[in-house]
């Protein structure tokens, strides 16, 4: 779905009633935007009609681009089914898509199955649609056979097209109402719908919707902080395409149970999967990422080349096991929601990472965006709130097992649905004090040498509040240290609910070979402590930026991940690397599509033209000619023996 809560809308109108300019309106902050015209151009005699068509021209952004379809009317469809997830389409309107359908030019023709195939194109169009038609059921019954005949196939092609959209609105009087919101839409009405406080189901909307209610912990842990009101959001939203997940409170081990699918490398048991130290997890291949990089050196290119981009190549190589990898076109970001409680969270405004999250949901914020214009879906999935972990364990052993399972199962859906790369991101008050707790229990870090300084909302540095997290790390510290440094007895002390399900998630990706692209210090914790339960997880992850964060520096640094770019961006974590994601892909596609250069053609690449005659003569190379063997040159003084034939006594020559 949208940023306002829909994938695919149709605005319903009467003639003048202000239709198009709300259809405009919806998409006025799109990024790219096709507005495809179905309306014929008309009598040249027609002037009133020629200054309607160029009233609309006139409305139109000049970075829109426009498409007619007048000319054949199944074209609509072809344009719906090709666009992109990161387009957003407006067609305008119906009712001349109609006309034309109705034209003695195109028939005979089946207007029944072409009016199902648009439906069929809208329900599969993966970019963000906006239909505009004139509403005809409320007229009068034209008295005209070619009047009846439209009217009934615009009826019918209104009808089809409102079933097949998310959400439907009528604009009367330049009002629009709403009749088929997939969520009470907040930009046109104003209002949020409501969510009961037990979290257990939502109140209705003014508008009679009942929206489904997702995104509860998988432990049956709410986060803490904020009206629930603000927590819950909207379902379903995407353009980015946001997916929700309302996993079991507890992990159920019966058989049948989602929780113990099997996949490869499992260590499984009866009673299901068994996340442990020392599991033989998939490598990426050793050998195609230094071909990758050695192909990278015969293109043809005015250059020298991609300089320490390279490094992008060939993880992608080694990670899909080719030479030549492709681009990744299906991305998921996993945004984990998840709070920490106590000094961790100090200088953070309650409620405030809930309100990000719910801007995720809603397809709205930088991450949200960032992702709509890289085409990739956006989950957001709320982890286990932790305890205050200079008190007492942030988590219990149990929610540990469970969100290491819930974070591995969360990959495996991912690769289950084509996902060929996971951003992992992570939005949560304390984050930054978890990481620096674990990075000194995993690596011997100083709390005060990794823990960021603290940034308010106005942009000012408290200084206050940063020591306030570095005690509570200390004290954490303190409290745990005769504890086992065992991976899952730092996620149970300090890691907190975010840190666990990120860890499975790392691990669930290496099972199913596929890469993880890191950003933050929640995913580098989580890459720390994954080294405990399989060293081969951090091979299958790749950092674009360290986006300025000690934390993340010195994680990198010890997993022995070098970031490609040093911008040092600060969006939020997962929204640094969603900016240097079309950079990586631009770099994989340029690998891939480049040809070799022409002067190494003749050591170059199957499909080069390289490829010789296979009954060619051997070349003429002159008078029969042996090259020798190879011979070291007498030394001048005393010394060892020449490596050919013994012409003398070795020491007949020393004694001369």
């Amino acid at each position: 779905m949208s940023v306002d809560g829909w994938n695919t809308v149709l605005v319903l109108g009467g003639i003048r009633s202000g239709k198009s300019e709300f259809a405009e309106s919806l998409v006025a902050d799109a990024p790219v935007v096709r507005y495809v015209a179905t309306a014929p151009e008309g009598d040249p005699e027609d002037t009133e009609w020629a200054t309607r068509l160029a009233a609309h021209r006139a409305r139109r952004p000049g970075s829109w681009s426009t498409e007619e379809t007048a000319a054949d009317p199944r074209r609509l469809a072809d344009v719906l089914e090709s666009a992109q997830p990161n387009e957003t389409l407006l067609v305008d309107d119906l009712g001349g898509w109609v006309t034309v359908l109705l034209d003695p030019d195109h028939q005979p023709a089946d207007d029944v199955a072409t009016i199902a195939e648009l439906a069929e194109a809208i329900r599969a169009c993966s970019a963000r649609v906006v239909l505009v038609s004139p509403e005809v059921g409320l007229s009068l019954v034209p008295t005209t056979p070619l009047g009846r005949a439209f009217t009934d196939a615009l009826g019918a092609a209104n009808r089809a097209v409102a079933d097949a959209c998310d959400a439907v609105v009528l604009v009367v009087a330049g009002q629009p109402a709403w009749l088929k919101p997939a969520v009470p839409p907040a930009s046109a009405a104003g209002a949020v719908p409501a969510v009961s406080a037990a979290g257990t189901g939502p109140a209705v909307s003014a508008a009679g919707a009942v929206p489904a209610v997702t995104g509860s912990a998988p432990v049956g842990t709410a986060p803490v902080g904020a009206d629930p009101a603000d927590v819950e959001p909207t379902p379903e939203v995407q353009l980015p395409d946001v997916l929700t997940h309302t996993p079991p409170a507890a992990p159920n081990q019966e058989p049948g149970n989602p929780w113990a699918a099997p996949t490869m490398a499992l260590p499984m048991v009866a009673t299901g999967l068994v996340i442990q130290p020392g599991m033989e997890l998939p490598m990426p291949d050793e050998y195609t990422g230094p071909q990758a990089v050695d192909r990278l050196a015969t293109l043809d290119v005015p250059g020298a080349g991609l300089g320490v981009l390279d490094r992008v190549v060939a993880f992608a190589a080694a990670t899909q096991g080719t030479a030549t990898p492709a681009a990744w076109s299906s991305v998921r970001v996993l945004l984990l929601h998840g709070d920490h409680s106590g000094g961790a969270s100090a200088g953070t405004v309650a409620g405030e990472s809930a309100r990000r999250a719910g801007q995720a949901r809603a397809g709205q914020g930088a991450l949200a965006r960032l992702a709509a214009e890289s085409g990739a879906s956006l989950q957001v999935v709320d982890t286990p709130a932790a305890a205050p972990m200079e008190d007492q364990p942030a988590l219990t052993p149990e929610q540990v097992e469970s969100a290491l399972r819930y974070g591995w199962r969360l990959a495996e859906q991912a690769a289950d649905a084509g996902v060929q790369l996971l951003v992992l991101a992570a939005c949560g008050a304390g984050t930054e004090a978890a990481a620096a707790a674990v990075l000194a229990a995993t690596a011997g870090a100083e709390p005060p040498a990794v823990l960021g300084r603290v940034i308010t909302n106005s942009g000012e540095i408290d200084d206050a509040a940063w020591m306030i997290r570095c005690a509570a790390v200390r004290d954490a510290l303190h409290r745990t240290r005769r504890s086992p440094r065992g991976a899952k007895d730092v996620l149970a002390e300090l890691g907190g609910g975010d840190v666990a399900v990120a860890t499975g998630v790392l691990l669930g990706a290496t099972a199913r070979r596929m890469p993880v692209l890191l950003d933050g210090p929640v995913g580098l914790a989580a890459g720390m402590v994954s080294r405990d339960l399989a060293g081969q997880a951090r091979h299958w992850c790749l950092l674009a930026d360290h986006g300025g964060h000690p934390a993340v520096r010195l994680a990198a640094d010890v997993l022995g991940l070098t970031p490609l770019l040093d911008l040092r961006l600060d969006l939020g974590e997962g929204a640094n690397a969603l900016v240097a994601l079309p950079l990586l892909r631009s770099v994989l596609s340029l690998a891939a599509a480049l040809p070799v250069h022409p002067s190494l053609a003749g050591d170059g690449e199957p499909g080069q033209g390289t490829e010789e005659p296979e009954d060619t003569e051997p070349e003429d190379t002159g008078p029969d000619y042996t090259e020798p063997d190879y011979t070291e040159p007498e030394p001048a003084g005393p010394g060892p023996a020449t490596t050919g034939a013994d012409e003398q006594p070795a020491t007949g020559w020393r004694a001369g």
